[in-house]
């Protein structure tokens, strides 16, 4: 008797164990083609960074598949990360690519915490973006963005719950906020060195 629940035990384990493998390769994909996507999108490549997002959202739809009616794997903590990363980079793309509208959780097909965090980690995508454009002198732009990461970080602020709902986001909320404030930082830095210098070439032309 024993013996033959023991067996179906070990079948049960041995197919949860080959989905998981598989699930793990999948999800590494996911993570991949979105690290893929946001070098792109900075180096202003958009073709390339749809490219990946697009390959990566179709890896995310195969672990819906492979994972049904296996609940407890799929919420093991490596799907929310790979739903992180694409959630992250699909919004990021949309935002860089200055298009009104921002794709939802129900549009990417990822759990509302995966979401929320992987706005989380748009604040430190922006922050990057944010000095390129300082660097190229597009201050105006730069404010724009800045206003972005405050947006985003606003909204986070609201979403006071436990962790075990959230996932960790009030961390990321907070990192935001650190993040928010150094590019405000360089960003005034900036500007005011840029009138400073215009100031003086002013006061050279007079004398």
């Amino acid at each position: 008797m024993l013996e033959e629940i023991s067996a179906r035990i070990r079948e049960n384990f041995e197919a949860k164990d080959s989905i998981r493998e598989e699930g793990l390769k999948i999800s590494r994909e996911v993570v991949r083609e979105c690290r893929t996507a946001s070098f792109a999108l900075h180096g202003q490549d958009f073709e390339k960074a749809d490219k990946s997002i697009k390959t990566a959202g179709k890896a995310l739809e195969k672990l819906e598949v492979l994972f049904k009616g296996h609940a407890d794997i799929y919420h093991a903590g490596f799907v929310e990360h790979a739903q992180q990363e694409y959630s992250e980079v699909s919004v990021l793309s949309s935002l860089l690519k200055e298009e009104k509208k921002i794709p939802s959780p129900e549009e990417l097909r990822v759990e509302y915490a995966a979401y929320l965090n992987g706005l989380g980690d748009v604040v430190g995508e922006l922050r990057r973006h944010v000095l390129d454009l300082v660097r190229n002198e597009s201050f105006e732009k730069a404010e724009v963005f800045l206003g972005i990461m405050e947006n985003i970080h606003a909204i986070l602020m609201d979403f006071d719950y436990p962790d075990a709902i959230t996932r960790g986001l009030r961390r990321k909320t907070d990192v935001s906020r650190s993040l928010i404030e150094k590019t405000r930082g360089d960003v005034v830095n900036a500007i005011g060195q840029k009138r400073l210098e215009a100031a003086m070439r002013n006061l050279e032309s007079r004398l």
